[in-house]
């Protein structure tokens, strides 16, 4: 079943360290090949022999126990198609939250560019407390997989929420991971978010009140379905897959157009601003006595569009990638939304309302239509940006 695959697990300092023996049991029946981190405090739980024995791969600990030259971490993360940490304490999953690379295991996580699966286990009051699940949403939110424990009696003698997960729903959890980042399946997303911003002067610009909190969640669902993702964005984001940090929209057209060439679907989420000032000060405008100040706009480059003619003219032949656009209208959603498709020429064109409140601008909620190519449509009704995002994905696949 997983024969060929590398699967790396970490385990922390918790009682329920001894159940990961017979999780590599069934990765090593499953023909997978195991490789284990541990930290120290995990030894007081499980032996390292007995964790080799069962890998039959010697067991990493220290950071610098190195028999040749060759930075472990790095090559920990390089090796491996997948890691799971099981089970997590709240310390180590705070570390990894903030950063912080103190230990061998640590250290991996944050050089790890694959799926991370991770199952807590503690203490009850640990896991209520707002802090750690801060730091869990945080990890979910830059796509880590997260297995919350599950509910009885703890180990301390207390009765609630923190037992570790079942080994069933780590190990099945994993194989479906696998199988989504299969080569064969995997596609290049390449996807933008968040308002261009236009300078006037070193410390003036034009921009709009674009979060980029929809396009990140594409993103974010991109990287979960195994497929390589690329983020051309203004907004400042840390995620575990390629993020480009662009300012202006002709920044953002040289990006999209550097990856065109090998993307296989563009969704151009951000929103770019339509003009940009003709004649950039390099120095501050000095207020005068004038009471009118007068800016020569000029239209910036329509991205999407230049995408779509791209598509088109290559070689006189169509490419066969998928190019989804966004539209924010404040009014006459449905009728703006049918002619800008039409005129843009793109595949899909997903509609947002941006007069309503409760959605859009700086909201986590949406509520979309999207428009096809060839005239059909479909409401999605308002969720979280990240359900949204999910159904996105879906629908331009099928």
């Amino acid at each position: 079943m997983l024969s060929g695959k590398n699967i790396l697990i970490g385990i922390t300092g918790g009682i329920a360290a001894y159940k990961i023996c017979e999780l590599i049991r069934m990765f090593k029946r499953a023909n997978a090949n195991v490789r284990v981190i541990c930290t120290k405090n995990a030894l007081n739980f499980v032996t390292k022999l007995t964790l080799q024995n069962l890998s039959q791969n010697e067991v990493g600990v220290e950071e610098f126990e190195l028999d040749e030259y060759k930075p472990e971490h790095i090559s920990y993360a390089d090796e491996a198609d997948i890691m799971l940490i099981a089970p997590a304490t709240a310390n180590t999953i705070s570390k990894i939250a903030h950063g912080i690379c103190d230990n061998l295991l640590t250290s991996v996580v944050c050089a790890f560019r694959k799926p991370v699966i991770i199952a807590p286990a503690m203490n009850c009051n640990m896991w209520e407390n707002p802090i750690i699940q801060k730091n869990l949403q945080k990890l979910s939110s830059i796509g880590y997989k997260i297995l919350e424990p599950e509910s009885g009696f703890l180990a301390c003698g207390y009765e609630g929420k923190g037992r570790l997960c079942s080994l069933e729903k780590i190990f099945e959890e994993t194989i479906q991971i696998l199988n989504s980042t299969n080569s064969n399946n995997q596609k290049k997303y390449v996807i933008t978010a968040g308002g261009t911003i236009e300078d006037i002067d070193p410390v003036r610009y034009i921009s709009n009140y674009s979060s980029g909190k929809m396009g990140i969640a594409l993103a974010d669902e991109a990287y979960k379905n195994g497929n390589e993702t690329i983020l051309i964005t203004t907004v400042d984001v840390e995620r575990p897959y390629k993020v480009i940090k662009v300012k202006s929209a002709e920044q953002m057209q040289d990006a999209v157009n550097k990856e065109f060439d090998t993307a296989d679907v563009i969704i151009m989420a951000a929103a770019v601003a339509d003009y940009r000032v003709k004649n950039k000060s390099e120095q501050k405008i000095k207020k005068t006595c004038d009471d009118e100040l007068t800016l020569e706009l000029v239209k910036n480059p329509d991205i999407l569009k230049g995408l779509c003619e791209k598509k088109q003219n290559e070689m006189s032949k169509p490419r066969d990638v998928k190019i989804v656009g966004f539209c924010a209208e404040s009014e006459n959603l449905l009728q703006n939304a049918k002619e800008k498709i039409t005129k843009k020429g793109c595949d899909f064109l997903i509609a947002n309302d941006i007069s309503r409140k409760d959605i859009g601008f700086s909201s986590d909620y949406n509520e979309v239509t999207i428009l096809k190519k060839n005239g059909e449509s479909k409401k999605l009704e308002r969720a979280s940006k990240q359900e949204i995002a999910r159904q996105i994905l879906k629908e331009i696949n099928e």
